[in-house]
């Protein structure tokens, strides 16, 4: 299985939560323990030009900060990669790094195209690529579940949602692959930026035919609406046509990855899960805690606060961990063990509040579909090869997962 090397920081001082290989390759457990126990508040100390930060780590003072929109923005950024190197340049035009009236109105914007009529033709889009995945997998035997599988079900339902054409799926399928299978590097390579680079213009296309001639689809949504009295730029369109792309695809790729993975390492779980199919809704939210793909979300004190004692000033970043908050032992008993009947699982895998994700209802539908499929057609699944995960301290999860599916008797 995966092994993940135990650190022991007897002086906090030395550890350094953006070293990514630090969050690839250590069981950072232990650690997240110990500061909910011992510095639930905890400044983390700058690193030569890097400036400091707030890491919050209890599950009640996250809930507590996520919450709190008149002492806390996300108008800098919402992760460390931007906000300690000058902010977000999508600040304020983005739905994902916006506040305010403009940023609630994008808000409900985007829900309305997640309705329920779009879900249930994004629904049997869905299960057709889920079934057709996880059949070829197992005709071949051996499969990387993550790239093979986990990676194309939400960007397939991405581009359904996005309104691409039949005849560029193809290709937009592959340009994004390569754009988001990066492996969570903070400097990708240069095949990585073209990718990027080009299906930003193809939505920019995409954008400019649908402002034209609108479909009913999420494009042609944002390209032909008023959000607090007036149209959006074709800037505003594009960045948060690529929210959705980014945003869509990573929390339902790595949940599945490190979901397969997470029923491989508890067989009983696995037992359970196929002898149940009730149990296929409570696992969809356990694997969800268990995973939690964006392991922090960043914001920026807005006001003086002070929060178990520290003094946090106005201007400071702040950074509450999800990957700590949902192993909590204060909000989910015996949290580090996996459990797929879990109940409640009031987990914040998806944030909370004015910025719970938007995809959230999609990635639990593919989530649930993947499992459902997995439970009917698979009776067991073995490793193949080197699990790897990727080196990122905002997304956390498995970038590689070779294994063999043994097909079911049913199936």
């Amino acid at each position: 299985m995966l092994a993940l090397k135990a650190v022991d920081f007897q002086d906090l001082d030395e550890l350094d939560l953006l070293d990514l290989k630090l969050h690839a390759t250590a069981d950072l457990g232990p650690l997240w323990k110990r500061l909910r126990r011992e510095a639930p508040v905890w400044w983390h100390r700058p690193r030569g030009d890097v400036p400091g930060f707030w890491v919050v780590t209890r599950y009640a003072d996250v809930l507590s900060v996520l919450k709190d929109h008149k002492s806390f923005t996300v108008a800098r950024g919402n992760m460390l990669g931007t906000l300690l190197h000058g902010g977000d340049t999508a600040a304020g035009r983005m739905v994902a790094v916006s506040d305010g009236r403009w940023h609630a109105g994008l808000r409900r914007l985007m829900l309305s195209g997640i309705g329920p009529r779009v879900l249930d033709l994004v629904k049997d889009i869905i299960e057709t690529t889920t079934r057709d995945l996880v059949g070829r997998a197992l005709e071949r035997g051996d499969c990387d579940f993550a790239r093979d599988v986990a990676a194309q079900i939400p960007l397939t339902a991405i581009c359904e949602l996005l309104g691409v054409p039949p005849q560029d799926r193809s290709r937009v399928l592959e340009l994004t692959n390569q754009a988001m299978l990066s492996g969570g590097a903070e400097e990708p390579g240069v095949e990585i930026r073209v990718a990027r680079s080009r299906i930003l213009q193809y939505y920019a296309n995409l954008a400019a035919v649908r402002g034209d001639v609108p479909g009913s689809d999420m494009v042609s949504l944002l390209a032909t609406s008023e959000v607090d009295g007036r149209r959006l730029t074709k800037e505003e369109v594009l960045l948060n046509c690529y929210n959705l792309i980014v945003g869509g695809d990573e929390t339902a790729r790595l949940a599945m990855s490190g979901g397969l993975l997470a029923l491989m390492e508890n067989p009983q779980q696995w037992r359970r899960l196929r002898a149940d199919p009730r149990l296929v809704d409570p696992a969809v939210e356990e694997i969800l805690r268990w995973t939690s793909p964006a392991s922090h979300i960043g914001r920026t004190a807005l006001s003086d606060v002070t929060l178990h004692g520290e003094a946090i000033r106005a201007g400071d970043v702040v950074t509450v961990w999800n990957v700590s908050a949902n192993r909590d032992e204060r909000a989910f008993p015996e949290p580090d063990h996996f459990d797929i009947g879990r109940s409640p699982n009031r987990h914040l895998t998806f944030g909370h509040g004015l910025h719970f994700c938007i995809g959230a209802v999609l990635a639990r539908l593919e989530l649930r579909t993947m499992l459902r499929v997995l439970r009917e057609q698979v009776a067991s699944v073995e490793i193949r090869g080197e699990v790897r995960r990727i080196e990122s301290n905002f997304i956390t999860g498995v970038s590689s997962l070779p294994v063999t599916l043994n097909k079911a008797a049913s199936a």
